[in-house]
C-alpha cells in the first residue's frame, strides 16, 4: 500500500506542477485571472499548453487509460473508464483543434481533472493505510532476530530463520519471537498485542507462549512449535487481511450499481452533447458540459463505500481480540437478534470450581486445610478443586497419612491426628457418618446442580463443599450487555436441566435448552432460524461445529477445539464472552458506516448530474466545469474514507476482569 501510495503522489504531482502554468496560458488565465504574459519560445498559447499537457497524459494520466483498458477487456464499466474517456476527449478535441491552426482549448480541463482525481486517489490510498493500523501493528510485533542456545552458547539469530524444535531463551523486557512451550523459568508475559488480554498472563514449564508477546519479569527458556506462517500471529495477520479484501454483501450490490452508474455516465455524457448542439450551443461548449457529465457522475465514492468501512471494522474487532473471517461475516454479526451460547468452556470455565461451602462445627478455613491435605493424595478433578480453592484462600498446609483411596466414593487419611473423610455420601455411609443437620442443605445444593462433597471428621459431617462449572468472570456483563443491545440470550447445553438453570439465574439468562445432545444442538438453531430470528451460535467444541456451521454466524472462543474455529465466521481469541457483544457492536457500527457512504454515494451522483448537463445554465447560470467536477467528485469520496475512518472511535463494550 506505501509504495502505491507513493507512485500515486508522484503522479499527481506531476500532473499539479504542469498544470498551473497550463491554466495560466488557458482562456480562464487569460480571462478571468488577466494573466498577460506571452507564452515562451514566441510559441503560441495553445502550443505551449500541448507541449506540457504531455507528460501529465502520458505518465500521470496513463494509469486511468491502462485501468480502462484492463475494466473493458474484464467486460466491465468502472470510474476508470470514465476518467479515461473524459481526459481522452478534452484532450484529443483540444490536440485537433490545435493541429488545424488554433481556437477554443481545454487542455487545463484535461490535466486539472488528471490532478484532481490523482490527488483524490492518493487521499484514499492514505486513509485505507490509516484502516490498515492493525494488520501494520501485528507485522511489527514479531522480533527481527532472537536469541537460540546452541550447544550451550547463546546465538542471535534472524527470526525468520528459526526452526520447531529450537530452544530460545527469553529475557526480560523481550518480544517472543514465535509459538513456544515454556521449558524453563517462571514470568508473566504481556499478550495484549496479540490477543486483547490486557492483564498479563502466568508462564511456568509446559506453559505455551504466543509470538508477539512481551515477557515481563522472568527469563524463560522455551522450545519453539511453530515459526513462520504458522504462528498464531502470522495465522491472525492472514485473517485479517482475507476479511479486509473480501467483498461484504453491500459491495457487490455496490459494484452492480457502479456499473450501471458508468453506463449512465457515459449515455448521459453523449446525450448531454447532442441535446446541447441541437438548442445551438458551439461544440466547445456541447462538449464541456459533456466531460463534466462523465467526471462527476464517476463511482468512486460508491467504490470506497463498503471496503473503507469494513477494513476500519476489521481493524478495530483485530484491536480487541475479535477475528472477522470475512466481510459477510461483519454484515451478518450486524443483523444477529438471538445469541445461543453454548455453556460449558464459554459462559463457564470448564472444568470443576468450589462454589460454596457450609460448615457446622469448624471454620471454613480449618475445613478447607483438613479437606485439602486429603486431597492433595488423590488425582481426582474434584480433588483438585478443593485443594485449589484451599490455597486461594489462604487455608493452612496440612500433612496426611495412612492415606486410603476408595474407588467411586472419596478417599481418606490422618491429617494431625485426626480422622479425616473426604467424598460422597456413600463414604459417608460406609464410615458410618451421619449427615444431621446438613442433609437439608445438601439435597438443596443437589438440587442446584451442584456436585456435594461431604466432610467428615473424627465420625461426624462438619461441611459441605458444593462444586460446580463457575462461570467465565465477564459472563454476566456479557449477557447484559447484549440485552441492552436488544439481543435475545440462550443457553444451549448437554447438561443436567438444574445445573443449566442454576447458571443461567446467576447470568441473567431467561431461556435455557438443557439435555441437548450433540446431534441436535443444529437442529435446534434450525428451530429458530425457522421462527424468522438471524441466529448466532457460540461455541467452543467438536460437538459445537455443527451448530456453529448452521447459525447465520458462528463465534469460536479462541481457547476452543481447531475444528470449532475452522467452522465459525468470527473467533474471539481472548474467549472473553463479552466480546461477543462486541463484535455485534462493531459488526452494526460497520454497517451503519456502509449505508451512510452509500447513501451519500448515490445522492451525491443524484444531484450533481443534472448541475453538470447544465439544466441550471439556461435559468440560474450555473456550470460546473470538469476540473471543478473532479474537485468535487474527490471531495465525495474523501468524505466516504474519512467518515469509515470515524468508526474508529466507537464507544465498546467495557473491557471487565475477575
Amino acid at each position: 500500500m506505501d509504495a502505491m501510495a507513493q507512485d500515486m503522489r508522484n503522479r499527481f504531482v506531476v500532473a499539479a506542477v504542469l498544470s498551473v502554468p497550463i491554466l495560466l496560458w488557458s482562456s480562464i488565465g487569460r480571462q478571468v485571472l488577466h494573466f498577460d504574459v506571452p507564452a515562451p519560445f514566441g510559441l503560441r498559447d495553445d502550443v505551449f499548453q500541448l507541449i506540457l499537457s504531455l507528460p501529465v497524459i502520458v505518465y500521470s494520466g496513463w494509469i486511468f487509460f491502462d485501468g480502462a483498458v484492463r475494466a473493458l477487456r474484464a467486460r466491465t464499466l468502472d470510474m476508470m473508464v470514465l476518467v479515461a474517456v473524459a481526459i481522452a476527449a478534452g484532450w484529443t478535441y483540444s490536440v485537433v483543434v490545435t493541429l488545424r491552426g488554433g481556437g477554443d482549448v481545454f487542455y487545463e480541463a484535461s490535466t486539472v481533472l488528471a490532478a484532481f482525481v490523482l490527488l483524490g486517489h492518493w487521499l484514499e490510498m492514505r486513509a485505507r493505510g490509516g484502516a490498515n493500523d492493525a494488520v501494520r501493528a501485528l507485522l511489527d510485533l514479531a522480533p527481527p532476530m532472537a536469541i537460540v542456545i546452541k550447544e550451550g552458547e547463546q546465538v542471535e539469530v534472524p527470526t525468520s530463520q528459526l526452526q520447531v524444535g529450537d530452544v530460545l531463551l527469553i529475557k526480560p523486557g523481550s518480544r517472543v519471537p514465535v509459538d513456544a512451550v515454556v521449558e524453563e523459568g517462571t514470568s508473566e508475559v504481556d499478550e495484549s498485542v496479540v490477543t486483547g488480554e490486557s492483564l498479563p498472563v502466568s508462564k511456568a514449564p509446559g506453559v505455551d507462549v504466543i509470538g508477539g508477546s512481551i515477557n515481563k519479569n522472568g527469563t524463560l527458556r522455551a522450545r519453539a512449535t511453530k515459526v513462520g506462517s504458522d504462528t498464531a500471529l502470522a495465522q491472525i495477520v492472514k485473517l485479517v487481511q482475507e476479511a479486509q479484501s473480501s467483498k461484504a454483501p453491500g459491495q457487490q450490490l455496490a459494484d452492480r450499481a457502479a456499473f450501471w452508474l458508468v453506463l449512465v455516465a457515459l449515455i448521459g455524457g453523449t446525450l448531454t452533447l447532442i441535446v446541447w448542439l441541437l438548442a445551438g450551443q458551439s461544440f466547445s461548449q456541447a462538449i464541456l458540459f459533456a466531460i463534466t457529465v462523465v467526471v462527476i457522475t464517476c463511482p468512486d465514492a460508491l467504490g470506497l463505500a463498503t471496503p473503507t468501512a469494513v477494513m476500519v471494522g476489521t481493524g478495530l474487532g483485530a484491536g480487541r481480540g475479535i477475528l472477522f473471517k470475512n466481510a459477510a461475516a461483519i454484515e451478518a454479526a450486524a443483523r444477529v437478534q438471538v445469541v445461543v451460547m453454548d455453556k460449558t468452556g464459554t459462559l463457564t470455565r470448564g472444568e470443576p470450581e468450589v462454589t460454596e461451602l457450609s460448615t457446622d462445627g469448624l471454620s471454613e478455613k480449618e475445613v478447607l486445610a483438613l479437606a485439602a491435605a486429603v486431597e492433595r493424595d488423590s488425582e481426582h478433578p474434584l480433588a483438585e478443586a478443593i485443594v485449589r480453592h484451599a490455597e486461594r484462600v489462604g487455608a493452612a498446609q496440612l500433612s496426611a497419612s495412612d492415606f486410603v483411596n476408595v474407588p467411586g466414593h472419596g478417599a481418606l487419611a490422618t491429617v494431625g491426628g485426626r480422622r479425616v473423610a473426604v467424598g460422597n455420601t456413600r463414604l459417608m455411609a460406609r464410615e458410618t457418618i451421619s449427615l444431621n443437620g446438613l442433609a437439608a442443605k445438601r439435597d438443596e445444593m443437589a438440587a442446584e446442580g451442584r456436585t456435594v462433597v461431604v466432610v467428615g471428621v473424627d465420625g461426624r459431617a462438619t461441611a459441605l463443599i458444593g462444586i460446580s462449572d463457575a462461570p467465565r468472570p465477564t459472563a454476566r456483563a456479557a449477557v447484559e450487555a447484549l440485552h441492552q443491545q436488544g439481543v435475545k440470550v440462550v443457553m444451549l447445553t448437554g447438561d443436567n436441566r438444574a445445573t443449566a438453570e442454576r447458571i443461567a439465574r446467576e447470568l441473567g439468562i431467561r431461556e435455557v435448552m438443557a439435555e441437548v445432545l450433540p446431534a441436535d444442538k443444529a437442529s435446534k438453531i434450525g428451530d429458530l432460524q425457522r421462527a424468522g430470528k438471524k441466529v448466532a451460535m457460540v461455541g467452543d467444541g467438536v460437538n459445537d461445529a455443527p451448530a456453529l456451521a448452521q447459525a447465520d454466524v458462528g463465534i469460536a472462543i479462541g481457547a476452543g477445539t481447531d475444528v470449532a474455529i475452522e467452522t465459525a465466521d468470527i473467533v474471539l481469541i481472548r474467549s472473553d464472552p463479552l466480546d461477543v457483544a462486541t463484535a455485534i457492536a462493531i459488526g452494526r457500527a460497520t454497517l451503519r458506516k456502509m449505508r451512510q457512504n452509500l447513501g451519500w454515494a448515490v445522492g451525491y451522483n443524484a444531484i450533481a448530474i443534472p448541475i453538470a448537463a447544465g439544466i441550471f445554465e439556461p435559468g440560474f447560470g450555473l456550470v460546473l466545469r470538469p476540473e471543478i467536477a473532479a474537485l468535487s467528485m474527490s471531495g465525495s469520496s474523501l468524505l466516504v474514507a474519512i467518515n469509515a475512518l470515524l468508526l474508529k472511535r466507537l464507544k465498546l463494550p467495557a473491557e471487565t476482569h475477575g
